[in-house]
């Protein structure tokens, strides 16, 4: 806060009036739920933006929402005050380094490195662990990277932009520094999610970039009543011989096995049948089969009984419901 002494100075007494008023148990006690309950509603909306870029319905169960989020309450930040550290302690040791021969270059580099793994590594982990699904590690890798070098990037960009505020620090004092705080909190959080939408297009690329043709747009109401009855009929069937039940791949491989025996090359992508399927569980047409594991695949079975998942019925509900394009 060198560059904005007015706002250090307003910080410093807020922080030692709050370190006064501590000295009550009752004030202290207050404080510390509402920043627990803060953090908590911080990572459940996180968790909720992922879950949503991965077409996941169910979220983390209350024990495994204790046991992660606890978790993230210590490591992510620590990600974030290193990484913001790094920046600024950079700029010092790098010029005490520079007389070195042979370790000033090679610690300069690493040293200015650094801020850039650690959170590429942050990024990787969040994009990883948030979902409540499970994500390959070479699918969050290089968005991750992308995610963690823009961040540091911007990062420096408004630290160093910092000095140019304090220009205007005559007109508005301290409050020159309130609208690039909230420019740099919306564009972290547009990087993060970012990342997080390119890690689900690296997992499910087939769909994204196959050079096959695929459903896309145009999908009729009669074409998702057609292919949600070829779903049901499957799914049934495999209940009905006491199988282990489909998953979402699996329904989508079978899928495609159906239009290529009907002599169509059209490939139906991952998140077509993600929309599929959630609509039959909105009709109650199929249930999905959980663990509070997150590594195990849903899995989808009957959710009423045979006799009353009809063609006719199936027809009516989808009308009821509409159709998600």
């Amino acid at each position: 806060m060198s560059s904005q002494p007015d706002a250090a100075e307003t910080i410093i007494g807020f922080v030692n009036s709050y370190l006064v008023h501590t000295k009550k148990g009752i004030f202290l006690g207050i404080g510390l739920i509402f920043m627990l309950w803060t953090t908590l509603m911080l990572i459940s909306n996180i968790e909720s933006a992922f879950n949503d870029i991965w077409h996941v319905k169910h979220p983390r169960s209350i024990f495994r929402t204790i046991t992660d989020y606890v978790s993230l309450f210590f490591l992510l930040p620590i990600f974030l005050v290193v990484s913001s550290g790094l920046s600024i302690w950079i700029a010092a040791l790098q010029d005490q380094l520079s007389d070195v021969i042979v370790l000033g270059p090679i610690m300069t580099i690493v040293i200015e490195l650094s801020p850039y793994l650690l959170l590429s590594a942050g990024f990787v982990c969040l994009y990883v662990f948030m979902p409540n699904t499970k994500v390959k590690f070479s699918s969050a890798l290089w968005p991750g990277i992308l995610a963690g070098v823009c961040l540091q990037v911007f990062q420096m960009v408004y630290i160093n932009s910092q000095i140019w505020i304090s220009n205007y620090n005559a007109i508005y004092g301290s409050f020159a520094m309130i609208p690039f705080f909230l420019l740099w909190l919306q564009t972290s959080w547009i990087i993060c999610l970012m990342g997080a939408e390119l890690t689900y297009c690296k997992q499910n690329s087939e769909d994204f970039f196959s050079s096959e043709p695929t459903l896309t747009s145009g999908y009729s109401f009669n074409s998702r009543l057609e292919q949600s009855w070829i779903i049901m009929e499957h799914v049934a069937q495999r209940f009905m011989d006491g199988e282990e039940e489909y998953t979402a791949e699996e329904i989508k491989e079978m899928l495609n096995a159906e239009a290529a025996s009907r002599g169509s090359d059209k490939k139906i992508p991952m998140r077509v049948v993600e929309n599929l399927l959630s609509d039959l569980q909105d009709i109650h047409f199929l249930a999905e089969l959980v663990h509070d594991e997150k590594g195990d695949t849903a899995r989808y079975l009957p959710n009423e009984a045979l006799k009353n998942l009809t063609k006719e019925e199936l027809y009516n509900r989808l009308s009821n419901l509409g159709v998600k394009i």
